[in-house]
């Protein structure tokens, strides 16, 4: 895929993961936002629980999942320690979430790390 074609998928499928998490209560704190060594996507909470999430979209789940190699999550768990004192101020739990964007289907999350993370999707 060409690389203006993939950026442009990539913004269309943020901007419908940050309308589904709204859907479910999450408010969106920041989009793409940048700290040294990288991006995330999305910054969103929901009462007392931040989510830095990373949004994939791929043709399957197995592509999206296959994006979000070691080194990928790694990086956006070092993001999500430098948001935490901007963004997490009364919050109780961290996590770093997967949301996925796949044709012909609803945003589906997957939960990924995360100090008390019961392992429940953002939806």
């Amino acid at each position: 895929m060409r690389r203006r074609e993939a950026e442009r998928r990539g913004r269309w499928a943020e901007r419908l993961a940050g309308w589904w998490l709204q859907l479910h209560g999450w408010r969106i704190l920041a989009r793409r936002a940048r700290v040294p060594g990288g991006e995330v996507d999305l910054v969103v909470r929901r009462g007392r629980t931040l989510a830095v999430v990373e949004v994939k979209a791929r043709r399957d789940e197995r592509a999206a999942a296959m994006a979000l190699d070691r080194s990928r999550l790694k990086r956006v768990a070092v993001a999500a320690e430098r948001l935490t004192p901007r963004y997490g101020r009364g919050c109780d739990t961290v996590r770093v979430d997967a949301l996925y964007v796949l044709p012909g289907r609803l945003p589906r999350t997957c939960p990924t790390s995360g100090p008390g993370d019961n392992g429940r999707s953002l939806a």
